[in-house]
């Protein structure tokens, strides 16, 4: 959907999407809260472009809002595309020199914390063909899901990202092609019981100065209030008496893959939070 819009002649490299986020706990307690989000959509080929046209999205250089190669992917400033088109590759995926998107915080004011980032990988014909969620901890460590295009699809947790969940069971991912609206559901389930459910959910924007202007005053800690609501919600669970798990180390594998799943196996319940 986004790659065929981008042939078009409106096509300008990048979006935004103004989204909420939403997350609850279900063990040992029922712990609920959700917020607002602004994510950048962008395709990686065009970064030049897309900061080029934009006064205040500075591109691997300090500004108000900015992008920065080394805060994705391999993590050291170098090209996207390659490292995406291998983590596919590993799965199975070829984009054939296909369209890439990623779905990311913007830095504001030089920082940020992407706790998930997603890519979409399309083929020269515009159609959808790989998905990969690049995950992150508070303690600077990062993991990454691969799959195939597919609405649905799971994978054995392998990475340590709260200290109040131990690193087991799978988790059960459910995402829908990006466009005019984007909807995100993750499942983190132990012997079969739901233990922790994510949903991200909005609707996309033209990705614009005044646009920007606008989220430095209605979100002016958008991005370092995304640590800050990690580490209070912690605090609000250890303090009702969370279990806490030591971290162990990072799995030797930087990517699990995750495998379709049947609609039988899959969750499509609406999720209703209130922070």
């Amino acid at each position: 959907m986004i790659a065929r819009e981008a042939a078009s002649a409106q096509d300008i490299g990048a979006f935004a999407y103004h989204n909420r986020t939403a997350h609850v706990r279900y063990t040992p307690f029922k712990r609920a809260f959700s917020y607002e989000l602004y994510q950048l959509f962008l395709d990686i080929d065009r970064l030049e472009e897309t900061a080029g046209r934009l006064r205040l999205l500075a591109l691997d250089r300090p500004g108000l809002f900015s992008f920065r190669r080394a805060d994705h992917g391999p993590k050291d400033g170098s090209p996207l595309r390659p490292w995406a088109e291998r983590i596919w590759r590993e799965a199975g995926v070829e984009l054939d020199g296909g369209k890439i998107w990623l779905l990311c915080f913007p830095r504001m004011l030089g920082y940020v914390f992407n706790p998930l980032s997603v890519w979409f990988g399309y083929g020269p014909d515009g159609g959808w063909r790989g998905v990969i969620y690049e995950v992150r901890n508070t303690f600077g460590e990062s993991h990454v899901y691969v799959a195939a295009a597919s609405a649905d699809h799971a994978a054995a947790k392998s990475f340590h990202v709260s200290p109040f969940f131990a690193v087991e069971g799978e988790y059960r991912f459910s995402v829908r092609e990006p466009g005019a609206r984007f909807v995100l559901r993750i499942e983190n389930r132990v012997r079969g019981e739901l233990q922790h459910l994510a949903t991200l959910a909005g609707e996309r924007r033209k990705l614009t100065d005044p646009g920007l202007a606008r989220l430095v005053f209605a979100m002016p800690l958008m991005t370092i209030g995304v640590t800050a609501a990690i580490h209070w919600q912690a605090l609000r669970i250890w303090l009702r008496g969370g279990r806490y798990h030591k971290k162990p180390p990072p799995p030797d594998h930087p990517a699990s893959t995750a495998e379709a799943l049947s609609k039988n196996s899959s969750s499509s319940n609406p999720v209703s939070v209130k922070s």
